[in-house]
């Protein structure tokens, strides 16, 4: 038996795909997958078009730098694709091997929930992204976290950035992942769900201490010593 995958007919019945991967070979995976990384890739690309990430880089501007502003924002929007491929990679083909690994899943099962995962994540970029373009400015915390209420009482940076990163669509990540585990794997829910929500914890904290290392200032070291003038 072989059936078509469709990334939309499937999205709200993961079951029936569950229920397909288990009985029948699958088509047409590759294309569907690369399409939603290409997607991905282009998100990245609007939001530094748009300037997320970018208000760093305003004050060469706000002095007259031209060439120097001109060379930085090429530099950020190469350094954007790059981390775009970096992180959409880990989070489809890495994340995806080590299920495999440890999980004992099925490979074709786990890229294909992690393509699932994917998905969410870019959806998430690009929501963030269509509503600061309304409203015309950015936050440095997600509406869709608990960043926002942590920032309201407490003064740690760290702290904020790491619940900035415990969003809705984290949950969705766990809840999709778990219904996929528990249906290709002999582990106890208990521990599935335990060992997810473990994983997704330690992933916050290691964006938030990357969130904190000083890129702006190392940027700028590079920018003086590399060999572009700054004045």
């Amino acid at each position: 038996m072989i059936f078509d995958f469709s990334f939309w007919r499937y999205a709200f019945n993961q079951q029936k795909l569950i229920h397909n991967l288990k009985e029948a070979e699958m088509r047409k995976f590759g294309k569907r997958l690369m399409w939603i990384l290409a997607i991905g890739v282009l998100v990245f690309a609007i939001r530094e078009f748009w300037g997320m990430g970018t208000v760093s880089l305003t004050p060469l501007l706000s002095v007259g730098l031209w060439e120097t502003y001109t060379v930085a924002r090429w530099t950020s929007l190469l350094g954007t694709l790059l981390w775009a491929g970096l992180y959409l990679a880990f989070h489809t083909y890495i994340v995806a091997f080590l299920f495999k690994k440890l999980a004992r899943m099925p490979w074709r099962a786990a890229i294909v929930m992690q393509a699932y995962v994917t998905a969410l994540l870019v959806f998430e970029k690009a929501l963030l992204l269509a509503v600061f373009a309304a409203f015309g400015y950015t936050l440095s915390v997600s509406f869709l976290s608990f960043g926002p209420l942590a920032a309201t009482f407490l003064e740690e940076p760290f702290l904020v950035l790491f619940f900035n990163q415990l969003t809705v669509i984290t949950a969705a990540a766990i809840a999709l992942q778990y219904k996929y585990v528990r249906s290709f794997t002999a582990a106890k829910p208990w521990a599935i769900l335990l060992v997810l929500i473990a994983a997704h914890v330690a992933g916050a904290l290691i964006v938030a201490y990357v969130g904190l290392l000083p890129l702006a200032d190392l940027f700028a070291i590079f920018v003086e010593e590399g060999g572009v003038p700054v004045e």
